[in-house]
Formats: structure tokens, C-alpha cells, sequence
């Protein structure tokens, strides 16, 4: 069954109707691939509970998958500038307590982590148009990306093109592969943050810190 959207709009139909609208916003046409969808999920570990924040979720193809993979304990951020987009994703996850719909910037990651009281992310995804932000605006975000990750930590990206691993040098270690099931073909890059013996000593502790969130609020 297709997930309804804005005023019972099919979220396809939204999906079309925002990229029309705003078009650099968007930056495609219809949304991810259930191929791409399956293989950035694939990136992540879900076999405990996880933070995970997700940058421009749209109509919220990944983010269904994401919480449809997380454990009951696991929590999920989802930053999205696009009201339309926001509302329907509150519908779509109405019924879940994990899942965190922010009518905002993905900059604003810091500050929503610290209200709620979230030490740090395990994984981040995003699917904004990085090439389409002003280079301060750009690595500002990375810099509050690569900030807000767990020691081990990883920033999953799917992009158009690949320009984003000339400024993502905060991050140790980065992983590309070109992607063809989708439409348009994408890079799928996974930056990671290097661990640490400490790192991993209050990674290993984070999942017991987060277990009296699940009545935190769900929208800011």
C-alpha cells in the first residue's frame, strides 16, 4: 500500500508535486529506489539499539526502512526543511514513539540531541544536495555531523555526484560505490569516525542512557 502524504496525497504524488515546486530542494524527481533504499540500510548495523538521524528524509523512503529495521529501543531523527514533507511524515510515523519528526534545518542536530537528552549518533544519513549549499554553510554541517557521531560512527550520504568527499576531510576513513538501480544513479559514500578505546567504552554505554526517551517529544 502506497503511504498517504500531505491532505491524503499519495507520497509519490508529493514527492512529484515538491520537486516541482522546488526543484533544488529536492533535487529529484521521484524518490530513492527500493534497490538504493535496501543497500543504504545495508550500511548500518541494527543489531542494537541505535541513534540514528536522518538529514532531508522527504517522503521518508529511508526512514521507513530504517525504522522498520530498528530495534524497539532505538530512536530516529528526522530533520526535514520542507513543510509538506514534515506534516506527511508526521502521519507516516504518528504511531511510533522511536521516530522524531524536526520541522528544521539539519544544522540544528546539536541542539536537538542535547534537549533530549542523546549523548551522540551511532549513524547519520543524508540525501540533501550538498553541491547545492555555499561552501561556510557546508562544512559548518559537516563539522556538526562529524561532532554529533559516536567514536566508530558513520555519515551515510547518497548523492548525484561525489563532491562531497573533497570537504568531508573531518572524517578518517571514506568508502564510495556507484550505485545504477536508481534512478538517477547514485553515489553512496559512508564516512567514518575513527573510534577510540574511550570512544568505544561510552558507545557501548549509550543504549542504557536511552532507554527513558521513548516518550520524549516527537516534533519540534
Amino acid at each position: 500500500m502506497e503511504a498517504r502524504g500531505d491532505n491524503s496525497i499519495p507520497v509519490s504524488a508529493l514527492f512529484f508535486k515538491r520537486f516541482l515546486q522546488r526543484p533544488f530542494q529536492v533535487a529529484s524527481i521521484i524518490p530513492s529506489s527500493k534497490a538504493l533504499v535496501e543497500r543504504v540500510a545495508s550500511k548500518m548495523d541494527f543489531s542494537q539499539p541505535r541513534v540514528i538521524a536522518e538529514y532531508g528524509p522527504g517522503a521518508g523512503v529511508h526512514s521507513r526502512e530504517i525504522a522498520r529495521r530498528m530495534s524497539p529501543d532505538s530512536h530516529l531523527l528526522l530533520f526535514e526543511l520542507d513543510a509538506a514533507f514534515s506534516r506527511a511524515l508526521e502521519r507516516q510515523f504518528a504511531g511510533d514513539v522511536r521516530v522524531h519528526v524536526i520541522h528544521g534545518d539539519a544544522a540544528s542536530l546539536p541542539h536537538e540531541l542535547k534537549r533530549r537528552g542523546i549523548f551522540c549518533c551511532d549513524y547519520i544519513l543524508s540525501g540533501i544536495p550538498f553541491s547545492i549549499l555555499k561552501i561556510d554553510k557546508k562544512r559548518a554541517l559537516l563539522r556538526k555531523t562529524h561532532d554529533a557521531l559516536a567514536p566508530g560512527g558513520s555519515f551515510i550520504i547518497y548523492q548525484v555526484t561525489n563532491e562531497l568527499k573533497q570537504h568531508a576531510t573531518l572524517f578518517e576513513h571514506a568508502e564510495s560505490e556507484y550505485f545504477l538501480q536508481n534512478i538517477p544513479p547514485m553515489f553512496i559514500t559512508v564516512f567514518q569516525k575513527t573510534p577510540s578505546l574511550q570512544g568505544r567504552g561510552r558507545r557501548a554505554a549509550q543504549p542504557r542512557r536511552l532507554s527513558g526517551l521513548v516518550g520524549a517529544d516527537r516534533s519540534a
